[in-house]
């Protein structure tokens, strides 16, 4: 069945596509790093780019969207206080995979096995955050709050092979979320996006071992 998303209001959208990248990339890192076939400096590059985007992630939710849905739904202040809880012990899970050092193929076990747990944690917390969250931003983000808290994101983004979040948003979402997602990029960087999306497609053919 298809999904309906016209009357879905952006804030849920752009969560949904933002959640579900994340469940792709943990996935995809846990798959390839046991992989002989996979380069080590491309599964390096994932690595950094998924321990940078998740911390990203919900370091601006717990400093930047739960104030702000706090405010508006107080009933919500102590469920958000507990899924700030889990993103420490995400942090943690983080850190191990981020300390990994890939620089030679007995790394491999190693990454694989932090990725494995970074997956894991993401995807029961995200099974726990989604019942909470997407609630709370239908029936109490405006579309001009959301709005400047995705502005936010966006500047303070880390600049960690940006490129990947491309192709993975376009595994997450239809070709119009995902446009819709990006004419949110400032002015500048809009022109850069065919190139960085057949980078990202290419480099994720290496990593899923289907290269040419």
């Amino acid at each position: 069945m298809e999904r309906n998303t016209t009357a879905e209001p952006k804030a849920l959208m752009e969560t949904r596509l933002t959640h579900q990248t994340h469940r792709l990339t943990t996935a995809l890192l846990a798959e390839a790093a046991p992989r002989p076939s996979v380069p080590l400096t491309a599964l390096a590059q994932l690595r950094d780019f998924l321990v940078a985007a998740i911390r990203h992630h919900h370091e601006t939710e717990d400093n930047l969207l739960w104030p702000r849905l706090a405010e508006a739904a107080p009933a919500a202040a102590r469920a958000l206080e507990e899924l700030t809880d889990e993103h420490e012990r995400l942090d943690t899970a983080l850190d191990r995979l981020a300390a990994v050092a890939v620089d030679d193929e007995d790394a491999r076990h190693a990454l694989h096995e932090a990725a494995v747990a970074v997956r894991d944690s993401v995807l029961g917390h995200l099974e726990h955050e989604e019942p909470i969250l997407l609630p709370a931003l239908r029936d109490h983000m405006s579309p001009a709050a959301w709005d400047d808290f995705a502005r936010q994101v966006i500047a303070s983004t880390p600049p960690v092979a940006l490129h990947l979040m491309i192709g993975f948003l376009d595994e997450a979402g239809t070709p119009e979320e995902v446009e819709l997602l990006l004419g949110g990029l400032p002015e500048p960087a809009r022109p850069l996006v065919p190139a960085m999306r057949q980078q990202a497609h290419e480099e994720l053919r290496v990593l899923r071992g289907s290269a040419a």
